[in-house]
């Protein structure tokens, strides 16, 4: 009696060991994985890093693309890739919302894509791409290495309609910025520090100019609002027209905590970023990112890695597109 108990509990045991694996694998749901591609496309990491260090040489600009990329992907609803689909067949690109305003360098991730189908054909996901793509352009604009996971599938769907439920704007309040990281995981310290990609880039005059007309936002150094009227002569600027700030002048190609320093010396370029001195939440961490960029770099990497890890399709869900702007024909 007492050896069947024994085989009983065993087995029952192993049953229960073995139920989340057996679900996961009858849902077709997997986990993210280092090094995903070891035995599938070995060189898949060291291609797309390739390439952006390539494109990088020629246009500057995409690596700050590709952080934004990720960002905009991530935010709304999964890491699948569906910001990168175009209008066509019933769908309604993210690209085309207010929100992707002044985005762009898309047709290169098309290069990155073409140079792995090439070596390893419909293996590499368009949403890996986005995520690696991502990873080696932070360290291209003097950021730090982070460590990411790979084996994300593509959706084959667009989210265009929603994009504004996800993705908050540049002029929201602080607490809806911090409540829309958090539901997917980012907190407090790692919303400040993801904010700090702002540091990188420059911002089209129509998103800034309610700050300095009719009158000059109050918070903002007079010395800095005369240098944004420079820029954005107008109060109502062509979207057409190429007038920007940069977000940060000292280093406007580095990812450094140079946009902190200049948070608390009252050059902020968006409302967003200078509520971030002004909120008893965030302040904390806006003083000690721009006393230590060792700091900011590292809850940059630990929050990079939440935001491409939020959702992901895995397993069978999705698919592998062959070309990133629409879903396979078949």
């Amino acid at each position: 009696m007492a050896s069947s108990n024994i085989r009983h509990f065993c087995s029952s045991t192993l049953i229960f060991l073995l139920l989340p694996l057996l679900l996961q694998f009858y849902s077709g749901k997997s986990e993210l994985q280092f090094n995903y591609y070891a035995q599938s496309c070995p060189r898949a990491e060291e291609i797309i890093k390739e390439q952006v260090i390539k494109l990088y040489n020629k246009h500057g600009n995409t690596a700050v693309s590709w952080v934004r990329n990720l960002f905009h992907d991530c935010m709304l609803k999964s890491c699948d890739a569906s910001l990168l689909l175009e209008t066509v067949n019933g769908i309604e690109s993210e690209k085309a919302s207010q929100r992707s305003f002044g985005m762009r360098n898309f047709k290169y991730v098309n290069t990155i894509k073409a140079a792995l189908e090439s070596e390893c054909p419909v293996t590499v996901s368009c949403a890996d791409v986005v995520a690696l793509s991502a990873r080696d352009g932070i360290v291209m604009l003097g950021g730090p290495r982070v460590e990411m996971k790979t084996g994300r599938r593509d959706s084959t769907e667009s989210y265009g309609a929603v994009v504004e439920d996800f993705i908050p704007n540049h002029n929201d309040s602080i607490s809806l910025v911090l409540s829309r990281f958090e539901s997917i995981g980012v907190d407090v310290e790692g919303t400040v520090a993801l904010l700090g990609s702002h540091s990188v880039g420059r911002v089209h005059c129509v998103n800034l100019v309610h700050r300095i007309y009719p009158t000059v936002d109050p918070t903002m150094d007079p010395d800095y609002a005369e240098y944004l009227k420079g820029r954005c002569p107008t109060p109502d600027p062509d979207p057409q027209e190429v007038l920007y700030a940069r977000n940060d002048r000292e280093t406007p190609m580095i990812l450094d905590n140079y946009y902190y320093k200049n948070l608390l010396g009252h050059k902020g370029l968006l409302m967003v970023d200078q509520q971030l001195t002004s909120d008893p939440l965030t302040s904390p961490y806006v003083e000690k990112m721009a006393a230590d960029n060792g700091y900011f770099h590292d809850q940059f990497s630990r929050a990079v890695v939440l935001l491409s890890e939020n959702n992901p399709l895995t397993g069978d869900q999705g698919e592998i597109r062959k070309d990133c702007r629409y879903v396979n024909s078949n």
